[in-house]
């Protein structure tokens, strides 16, 4: 097979044109061409009146490969990527915590090597999962063990579905591969910025529990983690609760993916004496502007083609105060969702479907904070820092009513009286606020000299009408749990593995699964 780098692609293409462009690279007749398919697409938008897609093309030929090698510029010859699976050797069955990304992936990858794994999961199944969250978002009744936080597929159930990653691992394809096994969309393996969408995803992470069960694994919902014992230094069983019961499984492997926001699973750890630190991370608003804007902003009169979509932004700027300040999670299309998981704290993230086609786009806007901001010398810190600022926001809105506020109010450091064309779409709803008293000084001055600094970046981004929401208090685990870089086990405990975004060990869906993978890897092995 053949790859051929950087060629450039029409928005309305088809299978023709990418066959006529594969030829042309190669420079041969296109019935010398086998086949041809997508193996990475990107959005060239520095043209606005003209734009195009920026595509990387297999292709099969039926001529001499190593003759249309030594022709072509930007050919190499490539082979399909294939994950072996290693073998389980057999032994206590493994526990898995957590089935968000990492130890939804740990565990399919032990399953597909016989080890028969059992995974807790303190949240419920998606269905369940998403008729509490519904009811939540309608009413204002909070589930604390069912929520944007809490279940099946993680947080990252609700969200954008986003696959992009910084991550050079090539596990991160055998992810991709098993979204679209289990029913994603197979646009996902060539799209530079990958993204499933809420909607689909939740059909997707119930087909890969089907086929952990399938293999052997469980799937244990509604049971919480609570304890572990060990033997010297292995552990040797975990302690769970399930419907006010507790339980003891047996086991030399318990791998902890327990995600960013398991606050009292973080609280019994630290009891235990396992060795974490506290660690940087970010917090703000969640920013929402008009779709239809975003996208004039990005591609100019090519804004509404289908080929495109909803646009998308990434932006940071480095502040007088010497904080970072930057967009995150930008979900095109989508809506800021009410993601509180305590009862008398609220926080926010975003969300969106796979078409991304509701009326505003939003994007988390964030400053850094770091050990130095939190108050203290604990490892735990973080996570009260984050506690006192959601609690804040809940106070501010009277219950789950998220505070709102309109960017032409908040640099001008007022309370926002009126909203303006862009209408929030937290549920159950938001309150109008001056976010500027509910965040520390230096979030808001680096909030605010950022917001301006990006509108010349990106036109409309400082609209006086956009709106923010607030707060954003979960963009990444608080803390990191210490484990050891060569076996990936606590430095305390052996057989314990802290993994995926809650242990501090990744940062999105994709890094999260691999690090999952990784870790399930050195299980099987013994090591």
């Amino acid at each position: 097979m053949i790859r051929i780098n950087n060629v450039k692609i029409p928005l309305d293409y088809d299978r023709e044109t990418l066959l006529k462009a594969a030829a042309k690279e190669l420079r041969v007749e296109p019935k010398a061409i086998r086949s041809v398919s997508l193996f990475r697409r990107s959005v060239d938008a520095r043209k606005k009146e003209q734009m195009h897609f920026i595509c990387t093309l297999d292709a099969e030929v039926a001529a001499n490969e190593n003759a249309l090698l030594k022709k072509a510029k930007n050919a190499v010859r490539a082979a399909p990527y294939r994950y072996n699976i290693p073998q389980w050797r057999g032994g206590a069955q493994p526990v898995v915590v957590g089935f968000g990304p990492a130890g939804m992936f740990a565990a399919l990858v032990l399953a597909q090597s016989g080890a028969c794994p059992i995974v807790v999961e303190r949240g419920k199944d998606v269905d369940s999962r998403t008729a509490d969250v519904d009811r939540f978002w309608l009413t204002g009744k909070l589930d604390t063990t069912s929520n944007v936080q809490f279940g099946e597929g993680g947080a990252g159930t609700f969200s954008d579905g986003k696959l992009n990653t910084g991550t050079k691992d090539s596990r991160q394809r055998k992810v991709l591969d098993e979204f679209v096994a289990h029913g994603a969309p197979e646009e996902i393996l060539y799209n530079a910025k990958p993204h499933i969408g809420t909607d689909k995803l939740k059909l997707t992470v119930r087909q890969i529990r089907e086929e952990i069960i399938s293999r052997g694994g469980k799937v244990l919902f509604e049971t919480k983690l609570t304890g572990f014992e060990q033997k010297v230094d292995r552990v040797c069983a975990a302690i769970v609760e399930h419907n006010g019961k507790t339980e003891r499984i047996e086991t030399d492997s318990l791998l902890l993916a327990v995600g960013h926001s398991a606050r009292d699973t973080f609280e019994m750890l630290c009891n235990k004496g396992l060795p974490m630190e506290a660690k940087p991370f970010s917090v703000g608003a969640r920013i929402e502007h008009l779709r239809e804007e975003i996208d004039r902003a990005q591609y100019g009169k090519c804004a509404g083609h289908p080929a495109l979509g909803a646009a998308s932004y990434k932006m940071n700027v480095h502040t007088k105060n010497g904080r970072g300040a930057y967009t995150f999670c930008m979900c095109p299309g989508g809506k800021v969702v009410n993601a509180s998981s305590e009862e008398g704290r609220l926080c926010t993230n975003g969300m969106s479907e796979f078409a991304r086609d509701a009326t505003n786009s939003n994007a988390a806007l964030l400053v850094s904070v770091s050990p130095a901001d939190f108050g203290g010398d604990g490892p735990l810190d973080g996570m009260y820092y984050q506690r006192r600022l959601e609690e804040k926001a809940y106070r501010f809105g009277g219950g789950y009513h998220a505070p709102v506020q309109r960017v032409a109010d908040f640099l001008q450091n007022r309370k926002s009286s009126r909203l303006g064309a862009v209408t929030p779409s937290i549920a159950p709803d938001g309150v109008l606020c001056n976010l500027r008293e509910l965040l520390p000084d230096y979030v808001s001055e680096s909030m605010a000299e950022a917001i301006t600094a990006m509108g010349r970046r990106l036109s409309g981004f400082d609209n006086g009408d956009a709106v923010l929401t607030g707060v954003e208090t979960r963009s990444s685990s608080p803390v990191r749990i210490l484990r050891s870089s060569e076996t990936l086990q606590s430095v305390a405990v052996a057989g314990l593995y802290p993994c995926g975004e809650g242990a501090g060990y990744a940062g999105g869906i994709v890094s999260a699964a691999v690090d999952g993978i990784k870790c399930a890897e050195r299980i099987i092995s013994g090591s």
